[in-house]
């Protein structure tokens, strides 16, 4: 199985979504690991850099056309793309990653698109409040009772989380993904939610 957690960028993506998982990914408290059980790679509608909601370009290792048949996890970043005509490129790559089994994590918008393409009517979930996942599933999500008002949701290989869960998001992925050992997940999940003087008192 390839070792490759593939994120899906849209153009306007909220970059900062990604952050806690990708940096857990390719490094540890010290530096970077030399040898990762898992490697970032970015999906874009094209191979053409994408833009964020703060302007920050990013060079996508994958197209939609190229997105590689094998790979540990699928991640939909949030932003404003997801409700756009792009976005419906990407409903067969996640129709292909649940078909297989894939890990699929979704925050934000991101589980908004999930939600109106019917791929959360099978899972507990979250994402930004119940009335937008209704709002944007419309007659497609037909699973309001496993709706969890919670900042982040895992069920089986399904994990989602609203827009201010970053760090619940990277946490419950990085579990399902056994990234490192639970406790080790939990350290750095404590850490980042409560600083490095509480941490490390004096």
């Amino acid at each position: 199985m390839s070792n490759e957690i593939l994120y899906i960028f849209l153009p306007d993506y909220a970059e900062h979504e990604a952050v806690y998982v990708s940096q857990a990914i390719a490094s540890d408290e010290f530096a970077l690991k030399e040898t990762p059980k898992y490697v970032n790679k970015i999906v874009a509608p094209t191979l053409d850099p994408v833009k964020s909601i703060s302007g920050f370009r990013t060079l996508p290792d994958y197209s939609f056309e190229t997105v590689p048949d094998d790979y540990a996890a699928l991640v939909l970043v949030g932003g404003f793309g997801w409700s756009t005509p792009v976005a419906d490129g990407v409903v067969a790559i996640v129709r292909r990653a649940i078909e297989k089994g894939k890990i699929v994590g979704a925050i934000c918008n991101g589980a908004s698109f999930m939600a109106k393409h019917g791929f959360l009517n099978a899972v507990k979930h979250t994402g930004n409040g119940l009335e937008q996942l209704k709002f944007w599933g419309g007659c497609d999500y037909t699973n309001t009772d496993g709706y969890v008002h919670a900042q982040a949701v895992s069920d089986g290989n399904i994990v989602t989380a609203n827009g201010s869960a970053a760090l619940e998001f990277a946490k419950e992925l990085l579990l399902v993904l056994q990234n490192d050992t639970p406790e080790r997940i939990e350290m750095y999940y404590q850490f980042n939610k409560q600083g490095f003087c509480t941490f490390f008192p004096n």
